[in-house]
């Protein structure tokens, strides 16, 4: 279920102000008992009744709505989507690189590699862990052992 993260009222208070509103209670009284501003009992009340009678029996017209827009009407056309591509491809240039070689700013170039999926190199294979297996518990034991000097302790000085 979608819900915004600060929405005042969840699905159940939703759906309560719908029902308050059918029975006969004004928008603005409404705001009221539910402590919200009129526009947002406004809102709910029309996306309820504009919903099909499926989406009033499933509340799926009281969730929230993603805020991501329709369309893109700045975007790059696929072909100079695919002509940024291509150079990163053969050349395996940054986004400035390939910004001046294309004529692009880099800013859209780099928008364009990750949503491509190749802004970033691969990255390297990794060697696998070498691992020891030994029969008996202790069998991999070392020890080492060295010995130190004594170095004797200073003598008192004769200066002073």
């Amino acid at each position: 279920m979608l819900l915004h993260a600060n929405a005042k009222l969840g699905l159940a208070g939703r759906f309560a102000m719908v029902k308050a509103v059918e029975e006969g209670l004004s928008l603005r009284a409404t705001a009221v008992v539910f402590n919200v501003s009129p526009a947002t009992v406004h809102r709910w009340w029309h996306r309820w009744l504009e919903a099909s009678e499926d989406a009033r029996s499933t509340l799926s017209c009281l969730f929230d709505r993603s805020s991501r827009p329709r369309h893109s009407p700045r975007r790059l056309a696929p072909a100079l989507e695919e002509a940024i591509c291509a150079c990163r491809r053969a050349t395996g240039w940054g986004p400035r690189l390939v910004g001046g070689a294309t004529g692009f700013a880099h800013s859209t170039v780099w928008k364009v590699l990750s949503r491509a999926g190749i802004s970033r190199a691969p990255a390297a294979a990794r060697e696998p862990a070498h691992r020891y297996e030994w029969p008996c518990p202790g069998d991999l034991l070392h020890m080492d052992v060295s010995r130190y000097a004594r170095v004797p302790a200073p003598r008192p000085s004769r200066d002073g």
